[in-house]
């Protein structure tokens, strides 16, 4: 790899990123920028994000390069949701098209990734825990699209090879919180929001999560928030009630995997892990999470996958 930085590009469903990572110094610098979302609404259309991506990224772009005084070497971008077959959206189109001008116009490689896989990076770097990058290790992607516990392996072409072990069969955490905040008047994305309203409620007896092969359904949850509201219980008791349900689908979920891989490191990544809730709950050893800046969507992970793959392929 010659000399510069790995520009990493990433177009997920509610952010626009872009960050820089120094294969020499380790340093990743990193900007990004929400997608707008009108008050009240569930989210966007795809149309909707592709057209917001577009309008962002050269900004993004901008504002990181901006930051560095070293050259592009190379760019990486997730082109992908997931580290499965078919697994497409037309968001990550915009992140794509940029990265792939970007490295036509300089001359340099373009690498591709899953946005899923640059959440694992992220949180790797973050834990100061890459070096599990070399060995098998369970992952769990909690966000707004996805819920799954993955078994990672490391692989030569990819960096890492991921495995679902276990999985929503519904909604992921990221929408089930996303709509209760909306039903309790809270913005969208609701995270940050519901997480500081939990703090002041008290949730009592909850209900305990009935897993199916290592599987959750979250759905059912929504009927509880509205079942909950018409007993007119405060809505902190209700935020409180729906974290530590959450928490222990994680936890049951941890468990299930683990009893089927042997015991082995945890990293809990995604963007509702940045919840410090769930966070406790979860703690114990060898149990990994990313900071909260590398929690919520970004292109770190994306632009350090891509320093990893520039770095395979100049090697004999």
């Amino acid at each position: 790899m010659t000399p510069g930085v790995v520009l990493g590009l990433d177009t997920s469903n509610y952010t626009t990123s872009a960050a820089v990572f120094d294969p020499e110094s380790g340093v990743i610098l990193q900007r990004k920028q929400l997608l707008p979302v009108k008050e009240g609404a569930l989210g966007l259309r795809q149309s909707d994000a592709l057209f917001h991506h577009v309008r962002q990224l050269s900004d993004q772009v901008r504002g990181v390069m901006a930051e560095t005084d070293c050259p592009v070497a190379a760019v990486c971008v997730s082109d992908r949701p997931r580290e499965v077959e078919g697994s497409y959206m037309p968001c990550f189109l915009a992140g794509k098209m940029a990265a792939e001008c970007i490295g036509a116009a300089l001359r340099v490689p373009v690498y591709y990734t899953s946005h899923q896989a640059g959440h694992v990076a992220a949180a790797l770097y973050s834990a100061g825990k890459l070096e599990l990058l070399d060995k098998p290790f369970l992952a769990f992607h909690v966000s707004g699209g996805t819920f799954e516990g993955l078994r990672i392996t490391p692989d030569q072409q990819k960096v890492l090879s991921a495995e679902i072990l276990a999985h929503t069969l519904d909604i992921s955490p990221g929408q089930l919180i996303d709509r209760t905040g909306v039903r309790l008047g809270l913005p969208f994305p609701a995270g940050p929001h519901l997480e500081r309203l939990a703090e002041g409620g008290h949730c009592g007896k909850v209900r305990k999560p009935v897993l199916k092969d290592g599987c959750c359904c979250l759905s059912g949850m929504e009927n509880q928030v509205e079942k909950m509201q018409k007993e007119a219980v405060p809505p902190a008791d209700i935020a409180c009630y729906i974290q530590t349900y959450l928490a222990g689908v994680l936890t049951a979920m941890t468990d299930w995997c683990l009893e089927r891989t042997g015991p082995l490191p945890v990293l809990y990544s995604g963007g509702v892990m940045s919840n410090r809730f769930l966070r406790e709950r979860l703690a114990g050893p060898e149990r990994y999470f990313a900071q909260p800046a590398f929690s919520a969507d970004n292109a770190c992970g994306v632009a350090l996958l891509g320093g990893f793959l520039a770095q395979r392929e100049v090697q004999p």
